[in-house]
């Protein structure tokens, strides 16, 4: 897709399976295993067999790769595969190349997945502790010395810039906590089930990194899940009701960097993410006022506020208040707050859930949803809708 012109992918591919382990804090198993029990999940949910697949596509960030899944899986030829790059903001993306492939015709039955032991692993969260020389690291040079070191760190930087231009207080990025964790109270494959919390449980939580505290920053999770993307003529034959990709978009803004674009002329928004509007709303014909149902990346709270306005549901700066009032369902499956950190894969199979009607916190008739990928990196968005 241009970043000038309207595409011609929507309409032509569609979700038809999802699939998932169960989200722990400690699988007691391979990434590759935990991966392949998602894909054979898929493949269960949408009515297919390992050997209708002729595509996989996951993330660069993985240590299951694509024919080693396949073989696992006991999937046969590949004719196409696929890894995004940028962490969390591929997720959407694996849906777009899975969309591509299907709509050329260089795969007819693509799966997109996402394994990994975050939690009892490789923890993302404790920031970065060997890097090797490249040119894309380089930027972080310009942090790390300086004691921005994780996540949290760089993310605070931009959140305290928002709270000082808007006169707000770090109450304001409690309102997504507070929404995404009574999701999340409500759905049993949620770690926090039972466990909606309030404004004051968020105020008393402990400083990460000033102005984010632990309840604005999302889980560490084990676990894997997979999506199977096919043409949406064949989709209608196949057990479940089609989530139409009605529009998906990549983006990345000018001076992007991945999560350290401090030199920007204003870090109170996503220029990333208004890339990926702009498409989305140019290519589905929708806007904010179309969207049933929103499943907004929510690794830290701040930037599901920005990811709202950038997408035009409210004014700038005035994104707490809109959370607060409850006007558009966020984040129904409990987001990666309440549910699972799965680098917004489950958040994408909410989305499915959510126009099948299956949702376990439904909102009535959702035909429309809006899902993002990761945020402060370059990153990707997808407008899924119900067939006809």
């Amino acid at each position: 897709m241009s970043v000038r012109t309207r595409d011609t992918l929507g309409g032509r591919a569609a979700v038809v399976g999802i699939g998932a382990t169960e989200f722990s804090k400690d699988s007691g198993r391979s990434e590759l295993r935990l991966a392949v029990e998602a894909v054979r999940a898929a493949l269960d949910d949408a009515g297919l067999t390992p050997a209708d697949v002729d595509g996989m596509v996951t993330f660069t960030m993985d240590t299951s790769p694509e024919i080693t899944v396949a073989q696992a899986a006991g999937i046969g030829e590949l004719s196409f595969f696929s890894r995004i790059h940028y962490g969390g903001g591929a997720a959407c993306a694996t849906v777009q190349q899975a969309a591509l492939a299907v709509a050329t015709g260089v795969g007819e039955v693509v799966v997109c997945y996402r394994a990994f032991n975050e939690r009892s692993g490789r923890r993302f969260g404790s920031g970065v502790q060997h890097r090797e020389p490249s040119a894309e690291g380089a930027a972080l040079g310009w942090s790390l010395p300086f004691g921005l070191l994780t996540p949290a760190s760089w993310v605070a930087m931009a959140a305290q810039r928002y709270l000082y231009t808007y006169g707000l207080t770090p109450e304001a990025f409690g309102h997504v906590a507070v929404v995404d964790r009574a999701y999340a109270a409500t759905n049993p494959a949620a770690h926090f089930h039972g466990r909606p919390i309030t404004l004051a449980d968020h105020a008393a939580s402990r400083w990460i990194v000033e102005p984010l505290r632990l309840l604005d920053c999302c889980q560490e999770t084990d676990g894997g899940q997979a999506l199977v993307v096919t043409s949406v003529e064949r989709a209608r034959d196949l057990p479940h009701p089609p989530a139409v990709v009605t529009a998906a978009a990549q983006g990345a803004g000018r001076g992007q960097e991945q999560m350290t674009s401090f030199y920007r002329d204003d870090l109170t928004g996503l220029p990333e993410m208004a890339v990926v509007a702009r498409q989305l709303w140019r290519t589905s014909g929708m806007g904010p006022a179309d969207i049933d149902v929103a499943i907004l990346y929510d690794h830290f709270t701040p930037f599901v506020l920005m990811q709202l306005e950038e997408f035009g549901f409210c004014e700038r700066g005035t994104a707490a208040d809109f959370v607060a009032a409850r006007t558009l369902p966020l984040n129904t499956h409990g987001g990666q707050l309440g549910e699972a950190y799965l680098h917004g894969m489950n958040g994408i199979a909410e989305a499915v859930r959510q126009l099948r009607g299956s949702a376990v916190n439904q909102i009535p008739g959702a035909a429309r949803t809006l899902v993002t990928a990761g945020t402060g990196v370059p990153t990707s968005g997808l407008v899924l809708t119900a067939d006809g």
